[in-house]
């Protein structure tokens, strides 16, 4: 593109015409981004960077990680202040902490931690688990958290696998004693007022490789009944969000391509949407996991996500920091649907069930 295309492109977007959605297509794209930061401080010149991010409309929420918990004093008022920045649209306000091995809040900060999913389920009842995470929930609520991404909806398939069992991540090798729990951590959540996310989509339990590290194809390893708490769990209305993995399937993919899941129409539109009856918002895993960015660039990646269903695009911005990320995601959705109308209506479709998911966050 040339310099005066650029600049004409750029002029273009400063004159969104504002939607039926009363938001323009700047501010509806920018609540499908969630990225993560550099910062552990309300003072710190990412978390302004963020906060004006939010105000503005031209991001949809951040993520937490340990590398920004250096207090629990500090993460509630990082999170009051980006909360404060958009009050009328609360944004998702993001950490993983699922007890065990995958925790962002630990007993280093003070917080009190949990067991992992398989020792929970092993020594307690679904009741007594939802108490425990009762327990959990209402402590994440506390400093200012909006969505927990759990439960693990992953069947314990594969006892050698990198990722699930090797953690204990699983609830059970049984579909529907993962349903069981995973409700109960759900409920937990939701009497704290917070959102969850059923991951990882559309199964990781089998898998024999971690999509952190690289390519993951579950072709030969996945089961149908992965996706049976998934299909219990939407029937009985209780999925806020769901997160899809990274995960290749030959039978779910493009011809001639090896799409993972999280750019796979064929398993989000097709067998979430289609099969399972799912009409909620999706979130992608963290897009800078090696499957997807030793694969795909930045364009590809958020261009291709978008067009197979997914609502949500997390970034956890660590693969190569910027402070640039969320701008240029934006203006890579901005592009793309000034040049195609089908692609800006995803754009919208993605932005309503947002404003009906954030409309529960307390």
């Amino acid at each position: 593109m040339t310099r005066h295309a650029c600049l004409i492109a750029a002029l273009a977007l400063l004159f969104l015409p504002v939607t039926a959605h009363g938001a323009t297509l700047e501010q509806m794209a920018g609540q499908m981004i969630v990225v993560g930061f550099q910062g552990d401080d309300v003072d710190d010149a990412a978390v302004a960077g963020l906060r004006d991010d939010l105000a503005a409309g031209r991001l949809g929420g951040v993520m937490l990680l340990k590398l920004n918990v250096k207090s629990l004093d500090a993460v509630a008022e990082m999170n009051a202040a980006f909360r404060a920045a958009s009050p009328d649209l609360p944004p998702f306000l993001t950490l993983d902490q699922e007890g065990g091995a995958v925790e962002r809040l630990t007993r280093d900060v003070g917080f009190k931690e949990i067991p992992n999913a398989a020792t929970i389920a092993a020594e307690n009842s679904p009741e007594q688990a939802e108490a425990i995470y009762a327990e959990m929930a209402a402590s994440i609520a506390q400093y200012g958290f909006t969505v927990n991404f759990g439960p693990v909806a992953d069947v314990n398939i594969n006892p050698d696998n990198q990722i699930i069992a090797k953690y204990g991540r699983a609830f059970s090798v049984d579909p529907a004693v993962v349903a069981r729990y995973d409700a109960a951590f759900i409920a937990a959540h939701h009497q704290a007022g917070l959102l969850t996310a059923l991951k990882h989509f559309p199964g990781h339990g089998s898998s024999t490789a971690d999509s952190h590290e690289g390519f993951v194809d579950i072709t030969q390893t996945w089961q149908p009944a992965e996706l049976d708490p998934y299909r219990a769990l939407i029937a009985d209305g209780l999925v806020d969000m769901v997160m899809v993995g990274h995960l290749y399937h030959a039978d779910y993919s493009d011809a001639g391509a090896k799409t993972p899941a999280s750019l796979s129409p064929q398993w989000i539109d097709g067998v979430l949407r289609g099969e399972l009856g799912y009409d909620g918002v999706v979130i992608s895993d963290d897009l800078e996991m090696g499957a997807i960015r030793d694969h795909f660039t930045l364009e590809q990646t958020v261009t291709e996500a978008v067009r197979a269903g997914m609502d949500v695009l997390l970034f956890s911005n660590t693969a190569r920091y910027r402070a640039s990320l969320g701008q240029e995601i934006l203006d890579i959705l901005l592009a793309e649907a000034q040049a195609d109308p089908a692609f800006a209506a995803r754009i919208e479709e993605s932005y309503e069930r947002i404003v009906q998911l954030k409309a529960r966050i307390r």
